[in-house]
């Protein structure tokens, strides 16, 4: 699923320039951490804890980093990002300082409003990745934000009325959502927008609360093979890698030992500038020392970003992913769910 910014030809464009950047063993993926702080209450995250007093050593402008990795994709993220009033600068610098260069923005969407959407549309955001792990109340409840889900659900369709072409929902999956997974698919399919799925980790802080590992592995295999059935049926809707997907159920039955490439591929720049492997893992100083990091033996996460760093480019099946579109279905209005509160 691409964003309505760009065109058929743009994909090999893409595709050569992850090509160069792999060849020449530079990260295909920048993160830039904007903040730390936060205003949500994960219980499965810290960064709310964060002081307020951070905000003075936050970068001014991540554009020079950007310039000297020249990534294929970029996402800001934190913390909560939008909690920064300057974002859309930022934004602004990165995207004129490199060329062909997909930039995301993950956020809960709490502080997200279709006014502010647009402006960062405008400022040269490719795609909104919104936060999303349950369709009823338990988002409200896991987020601390109450309300949440019904402001969700209701500004995602005005974000795509109004032009804004590149909308997904991250959702993580938990021991506790299972019933929920297919349900999100089909409401991002009824609102146009896309679905990028992780897997859950006690590795922020140490919560255990949601590991898969406590289920039954057939259940969350059952729940994997309906997400691939589901994309061959229809594309664009998933936006993961098949492989992806289909590494879920050995990592949950622990039968995953190859090392993980994270930081090849993928980096995080913090908000003071300093580099890491890995967003739960300590800096390793600063953006100029980078110089890559070499595969280590770690299977405690199956993040995207671990995961999809490591896997097989299956060129014909991300070419279908990417050029799917995915319309609205306004004629099938009763497609999208309710949210049931407990």
């Amino acid at each position: 699923m691409l964003s309505s910014r760009y065109r058929p030809y743009h994909v090999p464009i893409f595709l050569a320039k992850y090509a160069w950047l792999r060849l020449r063993r530079r990260p295909v993926l920048l993160n830039f951490e904007v903040t730390m702080r936060c205003n949500a209450r994960c219980g499965f995250c810290n960064y709310w804890q964060t002081p307020a007093s951070a905000k003075a050593q936050e970068l001014a402008d991540f554009s020079a980093i950007a310039r000297r990795f020249s990534p294929m994709l970029v996402t800001f993220t934190g913390g909560e990002p939008t909690l920064r009033r300057d974002l859309e600068d930022l934004v602004r610098a990165v995207r004129q300082s490199v060329r062909y260069t997909y930039v995301q923005l993950i956020t809960h969407a709490g502080m997200l409003s279709l006014e502010r959407a647009q402006s960062l549309w405008d400022a040269g955001v490719d795609q909104f990745n919104i936060s999303l792990d349950y369709l009823d109340g338990r988002h409200d409840e896991a987020r601390g934000i109450p309300g949440l889900t019904n402001k969700i659900l209701d500004l995602v369709p005005r974000m795509r009325a109004a032009g804004i072409g590149g909308v997904k929902f991250n959702t993580v999956i938990k021991r506790d959502n299972l019933d929920q997974i297919l349900p999100i698919v089909h409401q991002a399919a009824a609102m146009g927008a896309g679905v990028n799925f992780s897997v859950y980790t006690a590795l922020k802080n140490g919560n255990r609360d949601h590991l898969l590992q406590d289920l039954d592995p057939a259940a969350v295999q059952a729940v994997v093979d309906e997400l691939l059935a589901y994309k061959r049926r229809r594309a664009g809707v998933i936006t993961n890698s098949d492989y992806y997907l289909e590494q879920i159920p050995r990592y949950v039955r622990g039968e995953m030992t190859e090392p993980c490439e994270s930081g090849n591929t993928t980096i995080h720049i913090d908000p003071q500038g300093q580099v890491r492997r890995c967003p739960d893992f300590p800096a390793d100083g600063p953006w100029e020392q980078y110089k890559g990091y070499a595969p280590i033996d770690c299977n405690d996460c199956f993040y995207a970003c671990r995961g999809e760093a490591q896997a097989p480019l299956r060129v014909m099946s991300r070419i279908r992913d990417v050029m799917a579109t995915v319309q609205p279905e306004v004629a099938r209005p009763e497609r999208i769910l309710p949210v049931v509160r407990p």
